[in-house]
């Protein structure tokens, strides 16, 4: 078996982990973004003026994009999107941690630093899910997604 067919094996249910991560870390985001905003603002990374509207906006896209990879639709963009944000979550991570900030990840819930602190296990932990999300990019083929129904059902409405 070929490295890329390992990889295509691997995708579907990688795709399906990151999906559910995502929408499940956007639940409590969409649900308190008062609090989601308090986390973005202790990173110190943006501006005031942007803070709420990242704190609004990235939660329901974490949720499209985890819904998009659960899906299987357009599976390329929403492992792109998921990577992205895991990219910048690392960044942000890698950040506060050199500057010596205790702080909440801000990741699953709002609830301080002692209940769900920044560490390097949180830097390890990210960075195993932007490889998942790499994986996903590079090694799906549409296995069991919605993409690969609509194409079906496209080409034989085509003929």
């Amino acid at each position: 078996m070929s490295p890329s067919d390992v990889a295509a094996r691997m995708a579907v249910p990688a795709r399906w982990y990151l999906g559910a991560l995502f929408v499940w870390a956007s639940a409590h985001k969409i649900a308190s973004p008062h609090d989601f905003a308090v986390d973005v603002a202790t990173y110190g990374i943006l501006p005031l003026a942007l803070v709420n509207p990242v704190a609004i906006v990235l939660p329901w896209v974490e949720l499209v994009a985890g819904l998009m990879l659960l899906a299987g639709l357009r599976v390329r963009t929403a492992a792109l999107l998921v990577a992205a944000m895991m990219a910048t979550f690392l960044a942000a991570l890698l950040l506060a941690l050199g500057r010596g900030l205790d702080m909440s990840c801000g990741c699953f819930a709002s609830r301080g630093a002692e209940h769900d602190p920044i560490s390097w296990l949180t830097v390890v932990r990210d960075a195993l899910w932007f490889a998942l999300a790499v994986l996903v990019l590079a090694g799906d083929r549409g296995a069991l997604a919605l993409d690969r129904l609509i194409e079906r059902r496209s080409a034989r409405c085509a003929t």
